[in-house]
């Protein structure tokens, strides 16, 4: 029969060879496999499952901003056509200040990229834009997550606006609209950071447009497809400049009535 003392005693001298003989200082020593190459998300890529699918891993972000010393901002600025044959439409992306425009910020996410076939996945998404390396000193965190502090930090720009004053680049137009499904995937990721941080999205972008195409899955009943979509709706509808051109967006068979038919004989 084992007393208590006896098992107590074993337990004791179990514990006491398992007991390293020399502990060591691991502070400040990186893991091999610490990313070392981060993108920072401005639109799209702000949404977890859009980043995720195209990584096809899960990805996780931390919230950060973008100074104003930047000297770019956010705007609805990047045509984009998905495949030849379909229709176009205007995605975010940077431009510079234009002569008037005050300074803002740009808020986002940065995300780890972990190797170079990765990388190479997201460039080939953002194929209309180059990847630019983003200095530090620009960057902050939002919340109380901090930043990488070792490793470079990448932003992707319209390749559009190389060499184009900002007043030459093109906007939406019945082309190439803005898509509510687009914005959707944006505000989706946006409200996963936050309300203020959703809100924050919208202030500080720019060039919105009356061409604005309203192309849910089921526009007259948005929440079965999108279940945030009462609540992306009222932020756009209230916060400004988005809420100034949130009036002119129109189901499919109205845009092509105000845009796309012909005007009746004898309408100025």
């Amino acid at each position: 029969m084992i007393t208590r003392r006896a098992l107590l005693g074993g337990l004791a001298g179990l514990a006491a060879s398992s007991l390293p003989a020399a502990g060591r200082d691991f502070w400040g020593e990186r893991l091999a496999d610490s990313p070392k190459e981060f993108l920072f998300g401005y639109g799209s890529l702000i949404n977890e499952p859009s980043r995720s699918g195209t990584s096809g891993r899960r990805v996780p972000a931390i919230a950060a901003r973008i100074s104003a010393n930047f000297g770019y901002v956010r705007s609805w600025g990047a045509r984009f056509t998905p495949r030849e044959g379909t229709a176009g439409f205007t995605a975010l992306g940077l431009r510079q200040r234009m002569d008037g425009e005050g300074p803002s910020t740009i808020n986002g996410v940065v995300f780890p990229v972990r190797d170079a076939a990765e990388l190479a996945a997201f460039d080939r998404r953002e194929g209309g834009y180059d990847r630019v390396e983003l200095d530090a000193v620009h960057l902050e965190a939002v919340g109380w997550q901090g930043l990488p502090r070792i490793g470079r930090v990448w932003i992707y720009v319209p390749r559009v606006t190389a060499g184009k004053l900002p007043q030459d680049l093109q906007r939406p137009d019945v082309d190439f609209p803005l898509l509510q499904s687009y914005i959707d995937v944006v505000m989706q990721g946006a409200i996963g950071e936050g309300v203020d941080f959703a809100r924050e999205l919208l202030e500080t972008t720019f060039d919105w447009s009356p061409f604005w195409l309203d192309d849910r899955p089921i526009p007259r009943r948005a929440w079965a497809e999108t279940p945030q979509a009462g609540s992306i709706d009222k932020l756009l509808a209230t916060v400004e400049p988005a809420a100034s051109q949130f009036r002119n967006r129109l189901y499919p068979e109205l845009y092509a009535v105000r845009h796309l038919l012909p005007a009746p004989a004898g309408a100025r």
